[in-house]
This record gives C-alpha cells, structure tokens and sequence, in this order.
C-alpha cells in the first residue's frame, strides 16, 4: 500500500518549480472564495453536499496524471478531503506518487503564499 506523502507550502513551491501538476478538488464556490494555487488544475471531487462521480474525476484527473507513477499534488481547503482522495487513488487504484498538501489552502495563507483567481 502506497502511503500520501504530507507536504508543506514549502515543499509544493519546490515541486511546483519541477513541474509536478498540483490538482485543487474544492468546489467552485471555494476557489472563487480564497483563489487559487497558481498554475492548479481545478477539478471537483466532492460537490457542497458530500457527493461525489469518481468517473468524472477520473476522466479529468487522467489528463495531467498520464500513469500511475506519475507524481501529483491535491489540495484542498484543510487537507481532509485530500487525504482521503489519495489514499483512495494509492490504495485502491495503484497510484505511486500521491502527495497532498497538509493543512490545505490554509496552511498555503498562513505561510504568506499568493492565492490567484480561478480561471
């Protein structure tokens, strides 16, 4: 069983420089209320009820992370959510390289990172 590494803001600035695709699973109403990592690929996992199409995800995912050794970043608002969904792509689905962002977005405005608007 792959394990989801913890990363800090820190360590997302130093992946993000290698190009390693960061992937934000908050709704559309969270982005537009904090912003954006810049450079995220926005792609709901939950909707505002708890609800979720793990097909439609997948679809969306598969485009940036092309095979299951590929390395990723999730985010979300406190890293709850990310968690979850990457022990759900490492355990269940085989993925390598899941990384999520510990604390969330939030740990990412505590530490004084820029936010951008959602596109």
């Amino acid at each position: 069983m792959a394990e989801v590494i913890n990363l800090t803001p820190k360590d997302i600035v130093d992946y993000k420089e290698e190009g390693v695709v960061i992937i934000d699973i908050r709704t559309p109403m969270e982005w537009e209320e904090t912003g954006v990592i810049e450079g995220s690929k926005l792609i709901t996992f939950f909707d505002m009820y708890g609800r979720y199409d793990i097909d439609k995800f997948l679809n969306e995912f598969t485009k940036y992370v092309p095979n299951k050794d590929s390395k990723f970043i999730l985010v979300c608002r406190t890293g709850s959510r990310t968690k979850m969904v990457g022990d759900f792509l490492s355990n269940e689905l085989g993925y390598k390289n899941a990384m999520h962002l510990a604390g969330g977005v939030y740990a990412w405005m505590r530490d004084g990172k820029k936010l951008v608007k959602p596109k």
